[in-house]
């Protein structure tokens, strides 16, 4: 089977730094992917990024994994949130596509993370359908072996980022299955009442964040957090997270681009403007 980045960081217990996939098309992804040896993830982001479900998130994973053993994991955010009725053949479309794990955003209750849970495992673990001729061939495995392997390969995250996620993250956090809580610190603060953070959150966000990274340990999960950049991230592993996003491709595009030009004229680098 082909290597798997993440849970490989899992087992080493060492913090798992990714990158978030906003623009479409292979050549972007793969370029990404490739941008360093410390990536151990990717987040193809079809809710807010321009990368459809199908063929495009198929297309990216496929370009992502063909660099090798030495690849990133795929994973998937689908579009649909916690709110909807629509995550179950989402998720199906995602883990069809040859993700190594999926990402749900917004998620409020403990009843909606069993039933992502159900939709991303085949029985009986789970109510995941099996039929893709093409899955396997992503895992480099044969289809017996991705049957057989994938319950315990996949990785599940979920997004805690509304008042009721916050108010139900104790259950939310033991639900068998689940592998990760993911802290959106954007709609989180929003749906808390604050501006977002730019580039760190309000006090009183950054304390509800803590109490879920402790909620998460507790129950022996990962816990996860979204950063713009290397001194943020730097700060979260410090703090014990568990899997980090450091970048995004436009930000870091932004990024270099601003920065490089305002050399180019002898100016200096200002304060970061608000991205995400």
């Amino acid at each position: 089977m082909t290597t798997h980045a993440l849970l490989q960081a899992f087992k080493a217990s060492k913090p798992a730094f990714g990158a978030w996939i906003t623009l479409p098309g292979v050549l972007n992804a793969r370029t990404v992917a490739q941008a360093s040896p410390h990536l151990s993830w990717v987040m193809i982001d079809c809710e807010h990024g321009l990368t459809s479900l199908q063929p495009g998130a198929a297309e990216s994973i496929q370009a992502i994994t063909g660099l090798g053993p030495n690849a990133p994991s795929p994973i998937v955010r689908i579009p649909a949130t916690g709110f909807s009725n629509s995550t179950s053949w989402q998720i199906k479309y995602a883990l069809d596509a040859g993700a190594r794990g999926v990402l749900v955003p917004m998620v409020s209750t403990a009843e909606k993370a069993k039933e992502i849970v159900a939709d991303s495992r085949f029985p009986p673990g789970g109510r995941r359908g099996f039929g893709s001729p093409f899955t396997h061939g992503l895992w480099s495995i044969n289809a017996a072996e991705y049957l057989n392997s994938a319950n315990e390969n996949i990785v599940i995250m979920i997004q805690i980022e509304t008042k009721e996620g916050v108010k139900n993250v104790d259950a939310i956090a033991a639900v068998d299955g689940i592998d990760c809580l993911f802290i959106g610190p954007y709609d989180l603060s929003l749906c808390l009442g604050y501006p977002p953070p730019s580039p760190d959150p309000h006090p009183d966000v950054e304390t509800v964040i803590q109490y879920i990274l402790k909620a998460a340990h507790k129950e022996g999960k990962k816990c996860a957090i979204y950063c713009t950049s290397g001194k943020q991230s730097l700060k979260r592993a410090e703090e014990g997270f568990d899997i980090i996003n450091v970048t995004s491709d436009i930000g870091a595009m932004t990024e270099s681009l601003a920065g490089n030009l305002t050399a180019a004229v002898g100016g200096e680098s200002g304060a970061a403007a608000f991205r995400y």
